[in-house]
């Protein structure tokens, strides 16, 4: 895939305004300023594709792109303290319908802050993803601001932080470096692959 050749498509702010996507769907999903739009404009190798903010809880609507016979989710960022209830039941509205919503979704990308222990929303979500048997793949964001010390110690917590953790397909990114990129590629490539295979 030329990942260059992507292009937003759209954004929605409220459940209500969703449409019903004919496309195998990835999603990308975590909480506010763990480097989803990072990690979004690196994929793709666009530097503003994504919007990256200073402020945590920017990406409030559902952003949409397409490359080729895929289209990708951004989700709203969750677990900002700083909005409003009312923002805050508009988000989870959103995220819910987004996913309970009739999509087929191939893949949910779920970002954590390799840094730090995942948050209680970030298990509530991988929760929410074994439960509901969602594919999803661990995006551990921030991996360059580690040395190769705590990156090890971090992954071997990781292990007894996340349930199911020695079943889950874990990736180290860092938008910095680039690590991890190509090996997000190749998961890309082989759900656009599986899908054309299936339409054919």
């Amino acid at each position: 895939m030329n990942y260059h050749n992507v292009v937003f498509e759209t954004s929605f702010g409220k459940a209500s305004q969703l449409i019903a996507s004919d496309l195998v769907e990835i999603a990308f999903a975590g909480r506010s300023n763990v480097g989803k739009s990072s990690l979004i404009n690196k994929i793709f190798n666009r530097r503003a594709l994504a919007r990256v903010s200073a402020v945590p809880g920017k990406t409030a609507t559902i952003n949409f792109f397409k490359l080729e016979n895929v289209r990708f989710a951004d989700l709203p960022g969750y677990g900002y303290a700083k909005v409003s209830q009312g923002e805050k039941e508009r988000w989870s509205d959103l995220i819910e319908t987004y996913f309970n919503s009739d999509r087929q979704i191939g893949l949910v990308f779920q970002l954590i802050d390799m840094r730090h222990p995942p948050t209680k929303d970030d298990l509530m979500m991988v929760d929410f993803l074994i439960e509901n048997e969602f594919p999803f793949v661990i995006i551990l964001t921030k991996k360059d601001k580690l040395s190769k010390k705590q990156q090890e110690e971090r992954l071997a917590a990781l292990q007894t932080e996340i349930p199911y953790a020695d079943q889950i397909h874990m990736i180290p990114f860092s938008a910095v470096k680039g690590d991890g990129v190509e090996e997000i590629r190749e998961i890309i490539d082989e759900i656009s692959e599986e899908n054309k295979e299936n339409k054919d």
